[in-house]
């Protein structure tokens, strides 16, 4: 079914054709929820482009760990200026750590993520003869770089299967009662055992989209929300 024949008022309105007792969060298995839940989302974004502008895995290693505390959409408005200046590690490393903060700082922690940039570079020029790693041991050892950073990484510049969580799609997960874990970590496995290895990649973007469009942190309607109208969410 298509975006098109398959509107948000629509699926509201399917999912209240269903009994309270079938598709309510007590009732219902997990694994038949998880299914429901990536049905729509697979009608709803098909196809899930990369939010994060980026031209290969280095360039896609600098936005992600820019996007830390800050939107995608200011990454994108930031990294033309840097990549500018610099879009490969043998250059990045010889820009002055003052110069690439002053670039990054309207995506905030620019201190920190100025070092991080710098360094990370030089290693990947030291240690990796000038090419990202694609393993997470040795992108997790890159300064700055963390788990989730890692995983990003690994599935949309490498294609390994990752399912990389952050703050976003820990709450809605646990939102729709995907998990009962206090942090990304425990959320990240809870969601891993739930759903097939070949969908992570796709799914967690889709999950991105779907809680920027539709279940959002603040402001949000239950009965708009085609996941937590369906299943009776509570916030």
């Amino acid at each position: 079914m298509t975006n098109d024949s398959m509107t948000n008022d629509s699926m509201i309105n399917d999912s209240m054709t269903m009994t309270n007792d079938s598709m309510t969060n007590d009732s219902m298995t997990l694994n038949t929820k998880a299914g429901e839940i990536q049905r729509i989302l697979e009608e709803l974004y098909p196809e899930t482009p990369i939010p994060l502008k980026h031209s290969d895995p280095y360039t896609l290693l600098i936005a992600v760990l820019l996007s830390a505390q800050c939107t995608d959409e200011r990454v994108n408005q930031i990294t033309p200026k840097l990549f500018a200046r610099a879009d490969n590690p043998a250059d990045m490393a010889q820009v002055p750590v003052e110069e690439i903060q002053e670039i990054i700082r309207p995506c905030g922690l620019s201190p920190m993520k100025s070092k991080g940039i710098s360094g990370l570079s030089k290693i990947i020029m030291e240690k990796h003869g000038g090419k990202v790693p694609e393993s997470f041991e040795d992108l997790e050892a890159l300064p700055s770089v963390g788990h989730k950073t890692a995983s990003v990484v690994m599935s949309q510049a490498f294609g390994w299967p990752a399912f990389p969580v952050d703050t976003h799609i820990h709450r809605l997960a646990t939102r729709w009662g995907l998990t009962s874990g206090k942090n990304v970590e425990q959320t990240e496995r809870d969601l891993k055992a739930i759903f097939p290895e070949n969908t992570w990649n796709k799914l967690h973007l889709q999950i991105i989209y779907f809680g920027r469009e539709y279940c959002p942190a603040r402001g949000h309607k239950v009965e708009q929300c085609p996941i937590c109208a369906l299943f009776n969410c509570e916030l």
